[in-house]
């Protein structure tokens, strides 16, 4: 039986939650870097997803929503 009280395990996992989210977005903007890096690689967004076995769209949404233009 689990002798904590409940706020003490929200709060954990709330915090937990909130790390995990953070480090997702992360590696989203890692990702889609890199993708944007395929693009400027292989010459368009069909190759990479030709490549990697996504979708186009996938490829095209996951750059235009995390890749930062630098």
């Amino acid at each position: 039986m689990n002798t904590e009280p409940w706020r003490v395990r929200f709060t954990r996992e709330d915090e937990l939650v909130e790390q995990l989210q953070t480090q997702l977005l992360e590696a989203a903007v890692r990702r889609a870097q890199a993708l944007a890096d395929g693009v400027a690689d292989l010459g368009s967004v069909y190759a990479v997803a030709k490549d990697t076995g996504k979708s186009w769209t996938a490829i095209n949404n996951a750059i235009k929503k995390h890749a930062t233009t630098t």
